[in-house]
């Protein structure tokens, strides 16, 4: 079997897809995209393609080393966003190659349902009570929301008090029991957010994302020293290498890496089992497509310390088309009671609907991330 054709989709709301094709009439799928900076990751996909046509699919890890090390400048959002979904499409290949589910392929499965999660309250979080109460109505035993809109480094103390009154919203709504993610997003700054993490104790949070940027985590020993509820990052780590660091300095409890950007199956496998070996869990960020979602799955199911996963059904992102809309059968997607079964299809476990997705692409997307100022002019964080 040998690599033929590589095709990418630009397709809404803000999605890459990607499809390698074989000479035996084998295709893959996957979602190599940064939000944001999806055409930048289309063309390195495409540089990438010399080093794939004639090559058997089937090679994945080494594939994976030849595009990884075969540069000299390596890493980063954007190559290791190229390599992830063209490493995605390999693994859907050989799966249905051989009529089997990837997570077959890599062990089998260590749990029969995976925990699901979903967003409420919006970019500037609002209505977070009667929003919490309808994801847990509708099943659901956790949500995520961002904590605060924009913060300046050192801000007032209202704008706290302003944050705590959401979450506290949140909690009254949904009871003690029911799981509220509270994500920073990297909009509060080191001197903000060692407040408002002390703050935020009372109201037990499942986790607390992304507490400071991912350039400042060596930090977060300092300032989330001695909270009683776990610290999560990861989404802006890209290689082993990076998550290696965080691991050996204790500084999360929960990794959040993403599949679509750092480096696919093949590397959020070995990013689960180095974390394993810390005790730290995992909780794939997920605010993506079809393709990302199936493909975290699969690392999800192989994986002990994955506990719950991200996805993006009805996300605030998701303007005219949503997850479910790509695929032929969305029933293997489907959350029934916030879970989801082991995927048993071959491959990823989605067929992804090509007429589709050929009509969407001819209307595309330019999404960017909301550009935000602090009201003094200068530029905040998103």
């Amino acid at each position: 079997m040998k690599i033929t054709k590589l095709k990418t989709y630009m397709v809404p709301p803000r999605w890459l897809f990607l499809k390698i094709e074989t000479d035996e009439g084998v295709s893959g799928w996957g979602e190599p995209v940064i939000e944001g900076r999806a055409r930048s990751v289309e063309a390195a996909v495409h540089e990438y393609s010399e080093l794939l046509i004639g090559r058997d699919p089937r090679h994945v890890q080494d594939i994976w080393q030849t595009l990884y090390r075969g540069s000299f400048y390596r890493g980063g959002p954007i190559l290791m966003s190229a390599i992830a979904g063209i490493d995605q499409a390999l693994w859907d290949i050989k799966g249905k190659a051989l009529g089997v589910p990837v997570v077959e392929l890599l062990g089998g499965p260590v749990r029969d349902t995976m925990r699901m999660y979903c967003w409420i309250g919006g970019d500037r979080p609002a209505d977070v009570g009667r929003q919490a109460l309808e994801v847990k109505e509708k099943g659901f035993t956790a949500c995520k929301m961002n904590g605060t809109p924009e913060l300046a480094i050192v801000d007032s103390h209202a704008k706290i008090d302003d944050a705590v009154a959401r979450i506290a919203e949140a909690r009254a709504a949904v009871g003690p029991d029911f799981g509220i993610a509270i994500d920073f997003h990297g909009r509060v700054h080191r001197p903000m957010a060692k407040a408002l993490m002390r703050e935020l104790e009372q109201f037990h949070p499942m986790f607390v994302e992304e507490p400071v940027l991912p350039e400042h985590l060596s930090c977060l020993k300092e300032i989330a020293g001695g909270l009683s509820y776990p610290i999560a990052a990861g989404e802006r780590l890209h290689t082993r290498f990076a998550f290696r660091d965080v691991l050996e300095d204790r500084m999360v409890d929960i990794l959040q890496p993403d599949i679509s950007h750092c480096g696919g199956i093949t590397e959020l496998s070995k990013i689960a089992v180095m974390a394993e070996a810390y005790d730290v869990a995992i909780a794939p960020h997920c605010p993506l497509g079809p393709l990302t979602l199936a493909a975290s799955l699969q690392v999800d199911f192989l994986s002990h310390n994955a506990f719950i996963q991200e996805q993006s059904m009805g996300i605030h992102y998701n303007v005219d088309n949503d997850v479910l809309d790509y695929v032929m059968d969305p029933t293997p997607l489907k959350i029934e009671n916030g879970v989801l079964p082991v995927l048993t299809g071959p491959g990823l476990g989605v067929e992804i609907n090509e007429e589709f997705v050929e009509e969407k692409s001819k209307v595309g997307h330019n999404w960017r991330n909301p550009a935000w100022r602090h009201e003094d002019g200068s530029v905040a964080e998103w």
